[in-house]
C-alpha cells in the first residue's frame, strides 16, 4: 500500500467515517425547544406550507440544500463501479459545496434498473432540495436524465461533469486565446472525446463562438464524420462533413485541442502539426492527453491547462459549481440555462486577470501569479468566486425571467 493510500484511507476513516454530518441550526436543549422544533410545534409550518409551498423556502432547509445525485455509472476516471462505490466522490462534492459556498448538501446514490427509474425516483425526491447536482453519471444516459429531470423539476438541475466542466473550459479557451492574440470565432478545434464533458464543452463553446463546421470530435473510432452509421444523436451534432479519419488528419494547422479522453492520446508528432501559438486543453485524469513537459518541449509557443492541481492552468469544477449554485438558490431560479452559465464563464475569466491577493498566493503555494500563459484560470481557494460569480449568476437569472425573488 502506497503512503498517499494509507493517508486518502485514513482521512475518510477519521476521526468519524466519511466527510459529512448534519448539524443542529436552532436550540433543541430545554423541554420548551423540543415543543417548539417537534410536536405541536411544529404542526404551524407544516399549515403554512401546506397553504403555499413556497413557504417551504421560509421555514425549512429547502432554500439552501442541493442534492448530489448519482447511479455510480461513470466514477471519475474509475468507470461503471455503482451507486454505493460512488458514495465517497459524492461525500467529497457535499463537502465542496459547504466549503466554497456554505451550502448544505446531500448525498443519494440511487440503485435502478432503467433510465426512466432513475428519472422517476430524481422527479419524486426533488422537491425536498432546492437544487439536483447531477454526477457521475455515464453518457448517453445522462444527456436523457438530465433532459428529462429539467423538464419534471421544478428546482434546478446541473449535471457538473457536463456543464461545470464546460463552463471553466470556456472562461479558461477564451483567456488563453486572448494571450494567443486570436479569436475563438476564426479557430480550428480538436476534441478528443465525444462523451457527456466533451460535448458539454464544445456546445458551450459554440456558444460563446466558436463555429460548429471547424469543430473535429473524436471517440474511439476516429474522426466523427457524417458518412458514419454508428453515431447517437449527441455525435451526431458534431459529424464533419470530411475526408479527414485520423486524429493528424483534423489536429494539422489546428489552433485548440481539448481532450477529455485518456493517457497519452496526443503524441509529440500530433502536437507539432498544429497551428502557431496553440491552446491544448489536455483534461484526462489523473493523466492527460499529453503531459506538459513533454508538451512544452516541443512547443514553446503553447498554451496549456490540465486537470491536476500539480501543473498550472487547472480546469477544476469546484471553481465554477458551488458559485453557480449559490448564484440559483440566492434567487430561486427554476432552472440554469445558458445565460446563467455564459454570466459565470465571464466572472471566472475576468477574474483571472485582476491581481490575486497574498493569502490566495498562499494557499496555492504560489510565488506569484499573473494573467498569462501560466496563469488563464483563477485558483479554487479564491474567496472572490463567491461574490463575483455567484452574482452574476443571480443577476442573469434575474434577467433571463427563471428567478422567482430578486436578490
Amino acid at each position: 500500500m502506497t503512503e498517499f493510500k494509507k493517508q486518502a484511507l485514513k482521512y475518510h476513516n477519521e476521526p468519524t467515517p466519511g466527510k459529512i454530518a448534519v448539524s443542529l441550526t436552532t436550540p433543541a436543549e430545554t423541554v420548551d425547544d423540543l415543543a417548539l422544533a417537534y410536536s405541536p410545534g411544529v404542526a404551524e409550518p407544516v399549515r403554512e406550507i401546506a397553504l403555499d409551498p413556497n413557504n417551504a423556502y421560509k421555514y425549512t432547509a429547502k432554500g439552501n440544500t442541493v442534492a448530489v445525485i448519482s447511479n455510480g455509472t461513470a466514477i471519475l476516471g474509475l468507470g461503471n463501479l455503482g451507486p454505493l462505490a460512488s458514495k465517497p466522490v459524492m461525500e467529497g462534492k457535499a463537502l465542496l459545496f459547504k466549503r466554497f459556498a456554505n451550502i448544505d448538501s446531500f448525498d443519494i446514490e440511487v440503485n435502478h434498473e432503467t433510465t426512466e427509474e432513475f428519472i422517476t425516483t430524481v422527479a419524486a425526491i426533488a422537491d425536498t432540495f432546492g437544487g439536483i447536482n447531477l454526477e457521475d453519471i455515464k453518457a448517453p444516459e445522462c444527456f436523457e436524465i438530465e433532459r428529462e429531470l429539467i423538464a419534471r423539476c421544478n428546482v434546478p438541475v446541473f449535471h457538473d461533469d457536463q456543464h461545470g466542466t464546460a463552463i471553466v473550459t470556456a472562461a479558461g479557451m477564451l483567456n488563453a486565446l486572448e494571450v494567443q492574440g486570436k479569436n475563438i470565432h476564426d479557430c480550428t478545434i480538436v476534441c478528443m472525446g465525444a462523451g457527456a464533458a466533451a460535448i458539454a464543452c464544445m456546445e458551450l463553446l459554440i456558444k460563446c463562438g466558436a463555429q460548429r463546421e471547424r469543430i473535429y470530435m473524436l471517440d474511439s473510432k476516429g474522426v466523427i464524420h457524417t458518412r458514419r452509421d454508428d453515431l447517437n444523436e449527441y455525435k451526431l451534432n458534431f459529424a464533419n462533413n470530411t475526408d479527414k479519419r485520423t486524429l493528424e488528419d483534423v489536429i494539422t494547422d489546428a489552433d485548440i485541442f481539448v481532450g477529455v479522453s485518456g493517457a497519452n492520446l496526443l503524441s509529440p508528432e500530433a502536437l507539432k502539426l498544429m497551428a502557431p501559438k496553440p491552446v491544448v486543453f489536455a483534461c484526462s485524469n489523473p493523466d492527460p492527453e499529453i503531459k506538459p513537459e513533454l508538451a512544452l518541449s516541443v512547443r514553446d509557443d503553447l498554451i496549456m491547462a490540465t486537470g491536476r492541481s500539480d501543473y498550472p492552468n487547472q480546469v477544476n469544477n469546484v471553481v465554477c459549481f458551488p458559485f453557480i449554485f449559490r448564484g440559483a438558490l440566492d434567487v430561486r431560479a427554476t432552472e440554469i440555462n445558458d445565460e446563467m452559465k455564459i454570466a459565470a464563464v465571464e466572472a471566472i475569466r475576468s477574474l483571472a486577470k485582476e491581481p490575486v491577493p497574498q493569502e490566495v498566493l498562499e494557499a496555492s503555494k504560489s510565488k506569484e501569479l499573473n494573467f498569462g500563459k501560466h496563469y488563464i484560470i483563477p485558483k479554487p481557494m479564491d474567496p472572490r468566486l463567491l461574490e463575483r460569480v455567484s452574482k452574476a449568476v443571480s443577476d442573469a437569472a434575474i434577467k433571463s425571467g427563471v428567478a422567482q425573488i430578486q436578490s
